[in-house]
């Protein structure tokens, strides 16, 4: 079979989280022996932003981090309907331009033998929800949903002929326990600073308590304003900047514990969606702590798997025990891996991607299921 993603970008994750998805999920489609391809556009916000700030050098990283992976990028001369004329599946991502959405949309009513899903692994149906109310959806088949509630959120709307909830995981190919790799630092966090919508949580949360114990830390990401850089600074906390993604287990491995921030429109419209970072984290067996967060969909054992911290002070006590009592740090990694293995890797992604198609594919594609799954 051959899945055709459409996304903003598979090359770059600078500040684009789904890539760290799709990377997992086309690597085990190729894997089960069949065919994967990206298309994403030549303006990419996120390529462009990752070359100005690291370089054309940065690209090639992509292709030596995932051989296996392949991605085209389109302009505005691109023939797209000869590009999915021989797909079998066509994944459209939210990012993608309306006129593009509404594009492929009509080549499926006009007679395109693939399944077109769209895919939705954003806050914007809550936060911008004119944005998706615009779109041309009427002619997929299916969409693909990150969360219960924002599923809940398409169907009340009437966006999109079926829904279902499709949610990240960790790509286990790449995230991994580490054990032999040294300790140099306590605490790290991996996150973006994100349209200040977790501004004061990073302070409450991260900041503070660091500052509090004196811990040795470290923050990788981007888009982070002068006066959240003084803060960092000020905490005794090393700002190392953007990170590749295939580079994070690897930064996991060298600290002792992390922590999970969770955007304000996760928490307050859209619960029980956590980022992908949670799953990577609970993947690399590092200990992990996080800012208030409801696990509506039960992904995840709240206390067992990671623990919850009600405020900066409870982050501070939480962090001070599971850096005093190794036992303890231990018993939650072992937990959040076991819950990673048995149900959150993007092996699982694909066979729930193959149960939905057994319900809403195309003809081309209902015949074909059993080679995909017999692959495994």
């Amino acid at each position: 079979m051959k899945f055709v993603f459409y996304t903003h970008s598979l090359i770059s994750d600078w500040n684009h989280g789904n890539a760290h998805f799709l990377r997992g999920v086309m690597r085990d489609i190729v894997a089960r022996g069949h065919e994967a391809i990206a298309l994403e556009p030549d303006n990419s916000w996120s390529r462009n932003n990752l070359v100005q700030a690291q370089g054309e050098q940065s690209l090639a990283r992509f292709r030596q981090a995932f051989p296996t992976l392949k991605s085209q990028v389109y302009d505005e001369q691109f023939d797209h309907e000869s590009a999915i004329d021989d797909a079998d599946v066509v994944v459209v991502h939210e990012w993608t331009d309306p006129a593009l959405i509404e594009r492929l949309g009509q080549a499926r009513r006009s007679g395109g033998k693939f399944t077109l899903l769209f895919h939705d692994t954003h806050h914007r149906a809550v936060s911008s929800a004119e944005d998706i109310a615009g779109l041309e959806l009427q002619d997929y088949d299916a969409v693909l949903a990150f969360g219960e509630t924002l599923r809940q959120r398409y169907l009340a709307a009437g966006w999109g002929n079926r829904v279902f909830t499709w949610h990240e995981a960790a790509d286990t190919a790449l995230f991994h326990p580490l054990p032999e790799v040294e300790k140099t630092g306590d605490l790290i966090w991996i996150g973006n600073w994100g349209d200040d919508e977790r501004s004061q949580e990073i302070i409450e949360y991260l900041v503070h308590p660091v500052r509090d114990l004196g811990l040795s830390a470290k923050v990788r990401g981007v888009r982070y304003p002068q006066h959240a850089l003084d803060e960092l600074q000020n905490a005794g906390i090393d700002y190392g900047g953007w990170i590749a993604n295939a580079e994070a287990p690897l930064a996991f491995a060298q600290h002792r514990v992390t922590v999970h921030i969770p955007r304000r429109p996760y928490v307050e419209t859209l619960p029980g969606i956590p980022t992908i970072r949670v799953f990577e984290a609970l993947a690399c067996g590092i200990p992990l702590i996080s800012a208030p967060w409801d696990d509506a969909e039960d992904l995840f054992r709240p206390g067992k798997d990671y623990l919850i911290a009600r405020d900066g002070s409870e982050m501070t006590r939480l962090l001070k025990e599971v850096l005093a009592d190794p036992a303890f740090a231990k018993a939650l990694t072992q937990s959040g891996l076991e819950t990673i293995r048995a149900r959150h890797t993007c092996r699982h992604r694909v066979d729930e991607l193959v149960s939905i198609l057994t319900l809403c594919g195309s003809e081309r594609v209902t015949r074909q299921l059993p080679s995909l799954e017999a692959a495994q």
